[in-house]
């Protein structure tokens, strides 16, 4: 078979052929009468075993030593061919993880992409005051990418430049709170806290509908920044949540003054009253959760928590009962 009809049948040029042949590779002894070269059947299948191995990402060095070296074992070459290609994939995708943020940004000139490179890259810099210049300038320039912003919120440990971070993920009028929410899953404890806390300060009410899911979240760190948050917009839904908080001294002043604040609605006050009353009274709350549980009584409007302050001021332990006294004394009226 003569190089064209190789070439047409296998896919492989006949300049890649010739080249094949001068590296060795391939070795057509056969010629006609005019001197062309003729491919005999053990030839082609060569040229097809070359193919099969330079798909897989080998060198054509590399093909030689695999088809004619018996020593060489395709083991340790095949996983490094595969560490490299594992490589290979990370970087490309990063590359189009960049290229897909830029495209967001929607750049109308090429100095806007310069922008926003220079943004993406401060952003991931290892200097913090670096990463909060970015934050802080980040609404001022060519908007980055919310997907940016949630992405360096979630991984940055710095308390002031997350701070920033979660002060231009609110302001860029861009809703994140999906990807904050796919944050609150992550297996890292420290991921999730942030998600939640950055999730508690965006406004809007897709975000105070991922809020309210969170309520029922199992790490009781997103429960308790999910129950925090709603309270501060007045949803009694975080009432439950909170009275967990304050029995279980988890962020328990904030907690109970965010009943303080749902209990000025006076629908609410006695319900979150008789909530706390009915901690108090289970026998399994412990002696320091029955003190906050009294204390927490102290902004709760409305006679259910004036009753049971009177009647906590006769308590079997003298701390509650001192703490009820107190308190009964702020509420008298002057």
């Amino acid at each position: 078979m003569l190089i064209g009809e190789v070439a047409r049948r296998s896919g492989v040029s006949a300049r890649m052929l010739r080249h094949y042949e001068s590296l060795g590779l391939v070795r057509p002894a056969g010629r006609t009468g005019s001197g062309y070269r003729e491919y005999r059947d053990e030839d082609i299948r060569r040229i097809f075993h070359i193919e099969s191995l330079r798909s897989l990402g080998l060198s054509l060095r590399e093909v030689a030593r695999a088809l004619d070296d018996p020593g060489f074992t395709p083991a340790q070459l095949v996983g490094d061919l595969v560490d490299q290609t594992r490589a290979r994939i990370a970087a490309e995708t990063e590359l189009l993880t960049r290229l897909s943020r830029i495209d967001a940004a929607a750049p109308a000139s090429w100095d806007d992409v310069l922008q926003v490179v220079a943004l993406l890259r401060a952003l991931g810099s290892k200097n913090e005051d670096a990463r909060q210049r970015a934050a802080l300038s980040s609404a001022d320039e060519v908007p980055v990418p919310v997907e940016a912003l949630v992405e360096a919120v979630l991984g940055e440990t710095e308390p002031n430049v997350a701070g920033a971070l979660r002060w231009a993920l609110a302001r860029s009028g861009a809703d994140g709170s999906a990807l904050l929410a796919r944050g609150l899953d992550s297996p890292a404890a420290a991921v999730r806290e942030r998600a939640a806390r950055t999730l508690a300060g965006l406004p809007g009410d897709e975000a105070a509908s991922r809020l309210r899911d969170a309520l029922a979240h199992p790490d009781p760190v997103v429960r308790g920044q999910a129950a925090l948050a709603l309270g501060a917009r007045g949803e009694a839904a975080a009432i439950p949540e909170l009275v967990e908080m304050v029995v279980d001294g988890r962020n328990d002043t904030d907690a109970a003054d965010a009943l303080g604040v749902l209990a000025g609605d006076a629908a609410a006050a006695d319900g979150i009253a008789a909530g706390l009353v009915a901690r108090l009274a289970d026998p399994a709350t412990a002696p320091p959760a029955r003190g906050r549980l009294t204390q927490a009584l102290a902004d709760v409007p409305g006679p259910v928590a004036s009753r049971a302050l009177a009647e906590l001021t006769r308590d079997e332990d003298s701390a509650v009962a001192l703490t009820a006294t107190y308190l009964r004394r702020l509420r008298a009226p002057r």
